[in-house]
């Protein structure tokens, strides 16, 4: 593996729930090479997500990267973790001197996976994102702060996600059931024959650490019934009146913002997208809709590659997204790997970077 073109290097990480995806690209952009791939998800301890095993997957893996490479130390590393906002603290705390020490990597951000899913998407422009897959989370910027809306998970939130969708589906399964108003026999055959007898969901369903996936799981089968069943194309539009809500909530309100939803529920089809796309023009008319460019991956790399070129041009958030400088060599000069122990880099306040803090 190469990283084509030479020259300095950057590189982004993307931790979620299913493991973490690493990736070495050259700092003035370009080509990503293939990443490299784990499937042991970063535990969670009493603080939060656990920095020291996410160092023992990472550091390992970045060396490697960077020797198949033929690059020295990287010019900046971007990490996108899902739970960084509350969970983060660890995170925060350790990394900057950790990797500094390991890595020799002084120019650090570290950021929810709903923003390297932004940056991925849309880049540095204002606008905002739908990340819609098992759960839901909506971020806008205007470039001067973040606005949030959702992702609360799905017992308080994540409303019209894959768990809600399957939520729903389930319940009108249940009424059918019961004999209660509201009721689909179309989504009852459907989900006894995935789930067996309903009367036994609850047991089968509630136990579950994994839950929400679950839940999720039924959702296409709410979308492959709702063809010939009114209740089933009900509850796909209620999904998409709630994504609107969400994307309405954090979309800055003037000019042409760009506006992206990614995620796995666009996989549902067009009984799903149809009514999304008309929510979507009639509560946000002025929302240019646009593809993803990327994933968070990308996005963490794109981050990456702006803070290795200078002042990151999105708002920083003491949560959402952090940055930490620190002194040592220039990226891409001989010798960019400390041999002494480096001094732990400061975190910058959004305002030396020239944003206020969303």
């Amino acid at each position: 593996m190469t990283v084509p073109g030479g020259g300095a290097v950057v590189v982004g990480v993307d931790s979620g729930g299913s493991g973490i995806r690493v990736a070495v690209a050259r700092a003035e952009g370009g080509p990503v090479a293939e990443p490299f791939v784990s499937r042991e998800p970063v535990r969670t301890g009493d603080r939060g997500i656990e920095a020291r095993h996410l160092l023992e997957q990472l550091v390992p893996a970045v060396r490697r990267l960077l020797a198949e490479a033929g690059a020295g130390a990287p010019a900046a590393l971007a990490l996108g973790a899902a739970g960084m906002a509350t969970l983060g603290d660890d995170l925060r705390a350790e990394l900057p001197a950790a990797l500094a020490r390991e890595l020799g990597v002084f120019r650090l951000a570290l950021a929810a996976d709903a923003v390297t899913g932004y940056t991925g998407a849309l880049g540095f422009r204002p606008g905002a994102v739908l990340a819609a897959g098992t759960g839901l989370i909506a971020l806008g910027t205007d470039l001067s702060g973040w606005r949030r809306a959702d992702g609360w998970g799905h017992l308080l939130g994540d409303c019209g996600s894959g768990a809600w969708i399957g939520r729903a589906g389930l319940e009108a399964a249940l009424r059918a059931h019961d004999g209660r108003p509201g009721g689909s026999a179309a989504l009852l055959r459907r989900a006894e024959e995935v789930f067996g007898p309903v009367a036994e969901l609850p047991g089968r369903i509630y136990p579950r650490a994994d839950r929400a996936a679950v839940l999720a799981s039924f959702a296409p089968e709410v979308a492959g019934c709702a063809g010939g069943d009114p209740v089933a194309a009900e509850v796909l539009r209620a999904a998409a009146r709630h994504l609107v809500e969400s994307a309405a909530a954090v979309c800055p309100p003037s000019g042409q913002p760009r506006l992206a939803v990614t995620g796995g529920l666009l996989k549902l089809g067009e009984a799903f997208t149809a009514p999304l796309a008309q929510e979507l023009t009639r509560c946000l008319p002025h929302a240019r809709r646009t593809t993803a460019e990327g994933d968070p991956l990308h996005g963490a790399v794109r981050l990456a590659g702006a803070l290795a070129a200078g002042p990151l041009p999105l708002p920083q958030d003491p949560r959402l997204l952090r940055v930490t400088v620190g002194s040592g060599p220039l990226p891409g000069t001989a010798g960019n790997r400390p041999s002494a122990p480096p001094q732990a880099p400061a975190t910058h306040s959004a305002r030396i970077f020239g944003h206020p803090k969303g």
